[in-house]
């Protein structure tokens, strides 16, 4: 994994206190657009190297994409 994957996962186990204020941070701390980052994070889900760096963060997260995987098509196993 790189640093800027670290950092993508770091960033994402922090607490945001309000509205644009994750998106002011991914901006500041990794220098890429909020876009971006959501692309990079979706892939490090995939990533066996990231869930041996943080399960804990990754597999929250797998869950919630999970969840909003079904939302938008029930009938989607996946």
């Amino acid at each position: 994994m790189s640093a800027r994957d670290r950092s993508v996962l770091a960033l994402e186990r922090l607490g945001w206190s309000g509205p644009g204020a994750k998106e002011r941070a991914i901006r500041e701390r990794l220098d890429i657009s909020p876009t971006r980052y959501y692309q990079l994070l979706n892939a490090l889900l995939d990533d066996p190297a990231a869930l041996a760096h943080d399960p804990l963060t990754v597999n929250r997260l797998r869950r919630r994409r999970a969840v909003q995987r079904a939302r938008r098509d029930p009938e989607d196993p996946a």
